[in-house]
């Protein structure tokens, strides 16, 4: 189907969040695509348990934009709403001036769930022959990973702690082990996340519910405690935890968003004295520090080839139909240690 069939209705099945813990399918008309953009027919979509199962539960920050930088998620964070950045596709339609080698390539783009969409071709990136599209569709987590590491600067020789090994903890472990360290200590609730770290390269992953877990990890790291703490369990009790093992000067990066849930801090007592840094680091921009030599689409290109060296795609738990889209957002919500990754697929 070329630029001549583009004047057919088009109709889009549509993920929508209608209130906490409520996701409907609505269907929806779309306009043809204008100069310069696409239509594109989904094929796999990710759902994020980070951010959009916040935002799922009813825990993000009310009225807030849903994304300053992403054009499909250029709303407010209020019911009723579309949400979702991992869609993966093939081009099936083309507005004026689109080249013809575009027509039936496969391409990622940051939208919401939705059986198709319309899009700027220029907000596309076309996936590389040798990634397979359950692959592509984890790209943003293999970037934020890559952005949370950048920001916490490792160096060799240090001792590193990592509180949550889900996608992203997972990820940031398997980029953080290739580093030199002294030691390398997760943390997670769920048993198999804890082995899949430890098959990564961890030397330690705890339990933070047990009762022992921080004389545990004050052992392996010794008196000094951790040079460089990540935070990406999304709980903020974990964030004090990461401070408490934290040594003097040390570093910790926030890579959770907590949105209305709120972190209990005791900043009152040793904090004041340790010179630690908090530094929060969303993936959405680049560290100006970096930006000389790093750019988006620089990091993109790290991103693609780190897809094919780890293969996360092995940690997908769920595959499920995007008509039981419901099911799988309960799913994330009430069974976690079974579900690491749930993707959507579409027939």
């Amino acid at each position: 189907m070329g630029q001549s069939e583009l004047t057919r209705p088009l109709e889009a099945v549509q993920l929508i969040f209608r209130a906490p813990r409520r996701v409907v399918l609505k269907r929806q008309s779309l306009a043809a695509p204008e100069a310069g953009q696409v239509e594109v027919e989904t094929v796999v979509s990710g759902i994020s348990a980070g951010t959009e199962m916040l935002i799922y539960r009813g825990l993000a920050p009310r009225g807030l934009p849903a994304d300053d930088v992403l054009p499909a998620l250029s709303g407010r964070l209020t019911f009723p709403m579309r949400y979702g950045y991992a869609c993966v596709g093939r081009v099936a339609g083309l507005g004026p001036g689109v080249a013809e080698s575009w027509l039936g390539r496969r391409a990622f783009a940051f939208q919401p769930h939705a059986s198709r969409f319309v899009i700027p071709v220029s907000d596309l990136l076309p996936v590389p022959d040798e990634v397979s599209n359950d692959q592509a569709v984890l790209l943003p987590q293999v970037e934020t990973a890559l952005s949370l590491v950048h920001d916490g600067a490792p160096i060799a020789g240090e001792d590193i702690v990592v509180f949550g090994q889900g996608m992203v903890g997972l990820l940031a472990a398997f980029l953080l082990a290739r580093t030199p360290l002294a030691r390398l200590v997760t943390f997670d609730r769920f048993p198999r996340r804890r082995g899949l770290s430890l098959g990564l390269g961890a030397q330690v992953s705890l339990d933070p519910g047990r009762a022992n877990t921080m004389e545990q990890a004050r052992a392996v790291l010794g008196p000094q405690g951790a040079d460089l703490a990540f935070e990406l369990s999304g709980d903020p009790a974990a964030l004090e935890a990461a401070l408490a093992l934290t040594g003097f000067s040390g570093r910790v990066v926030i890579g959770s968003w907590y949105g209305r849930k709120r972190a209990d801090l005791d900043l009152g007592g040793a904090f004041h004295r340790s010179r630690i840094r908090l530094m929060s680091s969303q993936v959405s921009r680049i560290d100006p520090a970096l930006s000389g030599r790093w750019d988006k689409a620089r990091r993109f290109e790290a991103a693609w080839r780190l897809l094919q060296e780890v293969h996360p795609e092995n940690w997908i738990t769920h595959r499920i139909p995007f008509e039981r889209a419901g099911r799988a957002f309960q799913l994330l919500d009430r069974r976690p240690g079974e579900a690491l990754q749930v993707i959507l697929t579409y027939g």
